[in-house]
């Protein structure tokens, strides 16, 4: 593959009919919003769009999962474009015209834009096949609980699929519409749970002699939980969180427990950091319980693992962000971020990148994700589809230079 040269500002328009039709689509999909792998309306509506452009789609993959595949010319080479299609168990507050139909459901984390969006690029490759090689259009469910990335893995995406590159995007309340904002290596961290469970020998609380106190273990062991970022880690290159955010008893006013629950939550930036975390997390827990005489029991569970931009990835990115929006509306070396994406999965098999796109500040856009009042600002919809657009001619040109 290689990269032209281009003007700052790319000349690629879309027709009006496609920025309203791309609307059309991102307002239905959130009247009609669903979780989970539990997404097969959205995967119908999704799979009849991309076969009316006259896109081969292959269905059910990772239960829910689609991928739409576009060739053109003679080239092996091939790229994937990833959206994702669940939306969040919240109750909408909004009142706009397009609000859920389905209660208690609600595309508070603009999944329904990115899938528009996308959509969108597709309708549009299909009709302009002004590269050469072969374009993946990856619709992904669950996405919010880490499980739909690794189940389209896991049931053969890559394999079955002959995908080079896997790229995502994300809108971002609270940077500017027409900003794009990214970052080779870590760009988002990962996130863990952990859950402890401490066994002791309850008793009279007047009696804490005759038994062994868990919930002084657990205190202990909370305390020592702390030392994990400020004693184990790197303080210049290994930026983590833990966090004990439960701390449940089976005791009373007079009773001391038999056992307490600990547990919480972990965010870190890299695997080797998260290994570290985990492991240090093990040995704390297993020397005071040890030494106090309780049992115990751990579990750490991963979640997401930190989404890692590959830097070759990356650079293409920027420069087809850049032909789209312009040099100065494009942060390439943005600071990372401690939320966390499922894609983070595709980027441990694949090289590639994901990206954060403006929705807006203040009132159109600005409304934070999660949020029962958020809603995706469709003015950045044609920006996103003129990105993927721009990307897939720049990474399958047609033409090669030295």
């Amino acid at each position: 593959m290689s990269l032209l040269s281009s003007p700052s500002v790319s000349s690629l328009l879309l027709s009006e009919q496609l920025v309203a039709d791309m609307t059309t689509w991102r307002q239905h999909l959130h009247r009609f919003p669903e979780c989970g792998f539990d997404v097969n309306l959205t995967a119908d509506f999704i799979a009849d769009k991309l076969d009316s452009f006259g896109i081969e789609v292959v269905r059910n993959i990772g239960q829910s999962g689609l991928v739409g595949m576009l060739r053109s010319g003679s080239s092996a080479a091939s790229i994937g474009l990833r959206a994702d299609m669940d939306a969040l168990h919240i109750h909408e507050q909004n009142t706009f015209s397009h609000c859920s139909q389905h209660e208690g459901k609600m595309h508070a984390c603009g999944h329904d834009g990115h899938s528009a969006m996308l959509l969108g690029a597709a309708a549009y490759l299909a009709q302009n096949l002004t590269f050469d090689g072969t374009v993946y259009f990856i619709f992904q469910p669950d996405e919010e609980h880490g499980r739909g990335a690794q189940a389209m893995i896991d049931d053969g995406l890559f394999e079955r699929f002959s995908i080079d590159e896997v790229y995502g995007i994300h809108n971002f309340p609270g940077l500017a519409e027409g900003e794009l904002m990214v970052r080779a290596g870590s760009l988002m961290a990962s996130e863990s749970s952990f859950e402890i469970t401490i066994h002791g020998v309850g008793g009279h609380a007047a009696l804490p002699h005759q038994g062994i106190d868990p919930i002084v273990v657990g205190a202990q062991v909370i305390m020592g939980l702390q030392t994990i970022v400020s004693r184990n880690l790197s303080a210049i290159n290994e930026t983590a969180v833990v966090s004990a955010t439960e701390f449940v008893t089976d005791g009373t006013v007079n009773v001391i427990p038999s056992q307490v629950t600990i547990k919480g939550d972990c965010r870190c930036f890299t695997e080797a950091t998260l290994a570290r975390i985990e492991q240090s997390m093990a040995r704390i827990v297993d020397g005071i319980c040890l030494a106090a005489g309780a049992t115990y029991s751990f579990e750490f569970i991963n979640t997401f693992y930190p989404t890692v931009n590959a830097p070759q990835q990356t650079a293409y990115a920027v420069k087809a962000a850049q032909k789209v929006l312009g040099d100065d509306k494009v942060n390439g070396e943005c600071e990372p971020l401690t939320i966390s994406e499922d894609f983070s999965s595709m980027l441990r098999v694949k090289p590639g990148c994901y990206v954060l796109l403006g929705n807006g500040v203040e009132s159109v856009g600005g409304c934070a994700l999660h949020n029962p009042k958020y809603d995706f600002n469709d003015r950045i919809l044609a920006l996103g589809a003129r990105y993927w657009i721009q990307l897939v001619n720049d990474r399958l040109s047609k033409f090669t230079v030295d």
